[in-house]
């Protein structure tokens, strides 16, 4: 068996996962990054995007937005604003982040609109790639 780290998930709403995973593969604010056992501490800032978590199991997908990661040597910690497994990803869902995210743009500070730019960005690029609609 390949080393391990724990791996935990979780959301304002609840807790998505808690297991041993071979690498957990996060959407960096920064760009993205794999995790593995041994990884040097790092805290990174979560853009909106595909988390994978692969595991004995076989590998799990989970759409985050926004929040953050913190990696150990031995565990990695995600706190999400948003998270869902990717099966309950739906379109009304879809409709519900990228109307907030607009309304978020709209009302930004004009020193803000290049990081509200590129939120709404991510987001409409993560659920296109999905097979949803963005409806903008």
């Amino acid at each position: 068996m390949a080393d391990t780290i724990h791996f935990d998930l979780v959301s304002p709403e609840r807790k998505l996962a808690s297991v041993s995973a071979q690498e957990v593969r996060i959407p960096g604010a920064e760009g993205d990054l794999t995790a593995m056992a041994g990884h040097e501490p790092t805290i990174l800032t979560i853009r909106p995007g595909v988390l994978t978590v692969k595991g004995d199991s076989g590998e799990e997908d989970f759409i985050v937005v926004g929040g953050f990661a913190e990696i150990a040597a031995s565990n990695v910690s995600v706190l999400a604003e948003m998270a869902l497994p990717r099966g309950e990803m739906s379109q009304e869902v879809v409709t519900d982040l990228i109307a907030q995210a607009t309304k978020s743009h709209e009302e930004a500070h004009p020193d803000e609109h290049h990081v509200t730019e590129k939120f709404l960005s991510d987001l409409v690029h993560v659920v296109e790639d999905m097979g949803f609609h963005a409806n903008l």
